[in-house]
């Protein structure tokens, strides 16, 4: 069985208590490790996975009663947000890559978490232009941040520099 690793924040730690686990034996999915964390929009919790080697964004609102289906969420938020960024790619190839997904204590990723923190202040600037988080297109948002050129690589050479979008395609195209 294939599953993908998520490693979480001390925050969404503190929050999802009962999913975490520390056995590391599962064989990873062809995504590989993801990282995420928690923030709020006006009193909502809501979600940012960013996957570790493309930094592809994915952002979901998820309350408690939604932790049991987190697996078909995070599949559908992840499917979702490929279909809005052009990435073409069937809901049962992405099931297959994905399997069922694992929750583990932070992984103390410091490039992943300065992205994501990076991110999420980008999101506060930009809610400012909508009054409510049910007005806020947040596939929109996402696709922004997934349009940020990155920069993946040892020297500062142009060709380094690229976008989650185009590394996400490139490791499903594999």
């Amino acid at each position: 069985m294939i599953n993908t690793r998520v490693h979480t924040s001390r925050k969404l730690e503190k929050t999802i208590k009962k999913l975490i686990t520390t056995h590391y034996d599962q064989p990873e999915g062809k995504f590989g490790k993801w990282n995420a964390t928690i923030f709020h929009v006006n009193r909502k919790k809501c979600w940012l996975f960013t996957h570790g080697c493309s930094k592809y964004n994915v952002i979901t609102d998820i309350t408690a009663s939604d932790l049991k289906n987190i697996d078909h969420i995070f599949k559908e938020a992840l499917y979702e947000q490929l279909v809005y960024d052009g990435i073409m790619l069937d809901y049962k190839t992405l099931d297959l890559f994905i399997g069922k997904v694992i929750f583990y204590p932070t992984d103390n990723d410091r490039s992943t978490t300065g992205f994501q923190n990076q991110n999420i202040q980008s999101l506060e600037y930009w809610k400012h232009e909508y009054a409510s988080l049910e007005n806020m297109p947040i596939k929109d948002l996402t696709h922004r941040l997934n349009t940020i050129p990155i920069h993946i690589g040892k020297s500062r050479k142009m060709s380094d520099f690229t976008y989650p979008k185009t590394e996400i395609a490139k490791l499903i195209q594999e």
